[in-house]
């Protein structure tokens, strides 16, 4: 099958067979490998050679290695806990039906890398359907949400060391290490050579969750539980969640699918995009089933007493081991949702110059430069905030949602709405009404789940006043 063949192929592949013609360009994106003393032209960085770094060097493995590692992090240790307000049953349905959705949206993005070579982040899709207003719009959500998910990471790394040293310093100086080894290892210029952190991070995150759930099955009662006299688990087949807490708990489970806004830069770096299909389904695959497992188990052992994350539901000691094993995970998250938005800043104020490719002074110091303002804002952010748990979650249902639902309905029918062949049949009725529906039910999802971020943030605050900046507590105590 020739070149072109494949291509039209797999572009038929997103959207049931109407897609737009591939631009003659496309072979920018399909050409990744570089052979000794040749240079690769790329849409996006350009010409690349021996002379800089090889920012087209992710293979699929790598590529689901970096997928499921922007979603597999603390966000899976808090599905027992959604599942407690849902009931069991609504809980996995929930679970389901936005896997369904976003593996949807994540395919899409693919697809219209494909047929789009130069475009690198959501921002560009963004800028070709709605213009400068859409580039700029989704530009800052992008830098935005992941600089808030970085923060979290540097809490989540706190919290671990908390746990594993019994509080054995500030808190805050927890934090300020996290903030530097998250610097330092995210200033590793391309993601190809990040995947091998992303695997010892997911091997470490998944092995402590598999730990925790061992643990949870085999003592008599978790370790919230009342610890004496006869103790059964008081899990729900359906809960009975108020609005606010129903949406909150559904923003939850969408904020740890919410790694599609990481998708675009990840094909960008794949040798071969044309795998990228493959690793999604691996990824997406691997991932419902940790949630579904993780959550189902959890949950029927523990059931209203289980810890949210869940790490600390089987007792100090069990805590201390998960914790210390997941670390290297919560680094490795921390790592890679800082290189985001700082590669991000780092194409768009050098893309089209020769500093991208080459390592240059200048290219040092702005990739340097980008890595610590991008480090900083975020350390700043997750020490000064009162109440940045509420922040992140509120960041989560707004940024997480608005950008990983309604694009990518608006990218198929940006692609589609005018069918290749001049004819609409029932399978392109059936695509825009399915296009239609994502990007309803993500404007719902997205007001909503805003709203029930918003109100728990004002309960929060109403019940402690929120945590202190800078503060020295030892914030493993809630967990």
């Amino acid at each position: 099958m020739s070149l072109h063949s494949k291509q039209e192929k797999m572009s038929k592949e997103g959207s049931p067979g109407y897609t737009a013609a591939i631009p003659s360009d496309a072979s920018d994106v399909l050409e990744g490998q570089i052979v000794e003393g040749q240079v690769t032209h790329d849409a996006v960085f350009g010409d690349i050679s021996e002379a800089g770094p090889n920012y087209r060097n992710v293979g699929w493995l790598g590529t689901v290695a970096l997928m499921m590692k922007t979603q597999i992090g603390l966000g899976v240790l808090s599905i027992p806990a959604n599942f407690d307000v849902l009931g069991l049953v609504p809980g996995i349905i929930v679970i389901l039906v936005i896997a369904a959705i976003t593996t949807w949206s994540n395919y899409m993005v693919g697809v219209f890398k494909i047929l789009h070579p130069s475009v690198y982040s959501i921002d560009d899709a963004g800028g070709m359907m709605f213009g400068r207003v859409g580039r700029i719009f989704f530009g800052i959500a992008f830098c935005l949400y992941w600089i808030l998910v970085a923060g979290s990471g540097m809490l989540g790394i706190s919290i671990s060391l908390n746990s594993v040293s019994t509080h054995g310093t500030c808190t805050a100086v927890f934090v300020a290490v996290a903030a530097i080894a998250g610097f330092a290892l995210s200033s590793i210029r391309t993601l190809g050579k990040i995947t091998w952190l992303a695997w010892i991070g997911l091997t470490g995150i998944l092995t402590s969750i598999i730990i925790v759930t061992i643990a949870v099955g085999i003592q008599d009662r978790p370790a919230a539980a009342p610890q004496e006299g006869p103790w059964a688990s008081d899990f729900k087949i359906v809960g009975d969640p108020s609005f606010t807490e129903a949406i909150a708990a559904v923003s939850s489970i969408i904020f740890a699918y919410a790694g599609t806004t990481a998708f675009f830069s990840i094909i960008s770096e794949m040798r071969d995009p044309r795998l990228y299909t493959r690793s999604l389904i691996v990824c997406q695959t691997g991932v419902t089933a940790t949630y579904i497992t993780i959550g189902t188990v959890v949950y029927y052992f523990c059931g209203s007493y289980v810890a949210s994350p869940a790490l600390g539901s089987a007792g100090v000691l069990i805590k201390q081991i998960t914790y210390g094993i997941a670390l290297p995970g919560l680094l490795v998250t921390t790592t890679l949702v800082l290189h985001l938005p700082a590669k991000y800043i780092f194409v768009r104020i050098l893309g089209g110059t020769r500093h991208l490719v080459e390592s240059t002074p200048t290219h040092w110091i702005s990739w340097f430069s980008c890595t610590a303002g991008i480090t900083i804002i975020a350390y700043i952010i997750a020490s000064a905030i009162p109440v940045f748990g509420g922040l992140v979650s509120l960041a989560g249902a707004l940024l997480g949602t608005i950008m990983s639902f309604q694009p990518m309905g608006c990218m198929w029918l940006y692609d589609n709405w005018t069918p290749k062949d001049g004819e609409r049949n029932w399978r392109w009725y059936w695509m825009v009404f399915f296009s239609i529906f994502v990007i309803v039910s993500g404007t719902f999802l997205t007001i909503g789940g805003t709203y029930g971020s918003i109100v728990g943030i004002i309960d929060s605050y109403n019940e402690s006043g929120g945590s202190s900046a800078w503060s020295c507590a030892d914030n493993s105590n809630s967990v």
